[in-house]
């Protein structure tokens, strides 16, 4: 779809709406440049628009197709393919939406064919048109207004993104887990973003280049170059810090989950204990509970039933008491052998052959 298309001559925009495809081609040969804007355009409108201003067919298909990184790519008719990546944060959603801006770059029109919602350049376009100074340079101004729109779009992200993370880095250093997902999930925004911020110094310092840029738009290449760098630098200490909050959540749970074992750990002390109470008492009334005829007879009385009862508690628990002492004694690691070292006088023998040796 044609967004806008307009002619400017003399630093002014030659007509109040947009002109039509065929009528802004012929527009170029009159001086000037020609400004053309298409957003999510189809196939047969970008064949349309390559066969009216004579583009090449590979910054055709590239324009088509999303790239992960900005680029610049120079053709021999002297057509300046410039494609750009577009951020904007959507708060409800708290995601970095991405679009993308092709741009042919030549010296008597400008095509921009944007992709995604990302990528509004009705401000660009308004803001350019108060500037007559600056379109009588020609066509590359209105690549300093795209740039300099998308490098500014970059800060909100930015900011929001920080705003994040600090509440992330909030969680976990106060010692409570955070979620993992959500902190491998900005890690990830945050590093598509980089993508799309990084390039883009490579394509501004190509501008920047002797010959590339007129000499009026420098300066204003260098303005957007410099808050470029900026975000390029916010945006990689965001990286590092959201690898340094994900090691330190790993920590968090780490020493929760140590926590969580010595509950558990202590809760099965307990219950150990309480099954130990019960057991000789499990004993007894199993051992007494038994139906036997010779049970029934044999103990009538306080004594017997001491005997057999706490005898046989006791009889068990001595056993086991010397199995146990028997195999500590079998298992336990021979002591080491010492060899005495003599702290007297070496014997008269010795002390002879000494000193015939050195006698002789």
């Amino acid at each position: 779809m044609i967004v806008d298309c307009a002619h400017y001559l003399d630093g002014r925009r030659q007509h109040e709406g947009p002109i039509p495809l065929e009528q802004a081609a012929a527009r170029c040969a009159q001086g000037g440049f020609v400004w053309l804007g298409l957003f999510e355009p189809g196939p047969e409108e970008l064949a349309e628009v390559r066969a009216s201003f004579g583009l090449h067919e590979l910054a055709v298909e590239d324009a088509q197709a999303f790239h992960l990184r900005p680029k610049a790519e120079q053709y021999e008719d002297g057509t300046e393919l410039i494609i750009l990546r577009t951020a904007r944060y959507d708060d409800g959603s708290e995601e970095v939406d991405t679009g993308e801006i092709s741009i042919f770059l030549a010296e008597h029109f400008v095509i921009a064919v944007r992709q995604g919602i990302a990528s509004e350049l009705a401000g660009a376009r308004s803001r350019l048109e108060q500037r007559p100074e600056l379109l009588r340079t020609g066509s590359a101004s209105t690549l300093w207004a795209i740039l300099d729109q998308v490098v500014d779009s970059y800060a909100p992200v930015v900011a929001e993104l920080e705003r994040d993370i600090e509440q992330i880095e909030a969680t976990v250093f106060s010692g409570t887990v955070a979620p993992t997902e959500r902190i491998y999930f900005l890690r990830r925004e945050a590093t598509d973003f980089y993508r799309a911020v990084h390039p883009l110094l490579a394509v501004l310092t190509r501008r920047l280049q002797p010959g590339k840029s007129p000499p009026a738009l420098l300066p204003y290449f260098r303005d957007v170059h410099d808050h470029l760098l900026l975000v390029n630098e916010e945006v990689a200490a965001q990286r590092d810090l959201l690898a340094t909050v994900l090691e330190a959540n790993i920590a968090v749970i780490s020493v929760e989950q140590n926590r969580i074992n010595l509950r558990q750990t202590a809760t099965m002390e307990r219950l150990t204990i309480l099954a130990s109470v019960f057991l000789p008492l499990s004993f007894v009334v199993g051992f007494f509970g038994q139906n036997f005829a010779w049970l029934v007879r044999n103990i009538n009385s306080f004594t017997a039933f001491l005997t057999l009862g706490i005898g046989g508690l006791l009889l068990p628990c001595l056993l086991l008491f010397l199995w146990l002492r028997r195999r500590r004694g079998h298992i336990a690691p021979p002591a080491p052998e010492v060899t005495a070292v003599p702290t007297g006088p070496p014997p008269a023998s010795a002390r002879g052959g000494r000193a015939e040796r050195h006698t002789g």
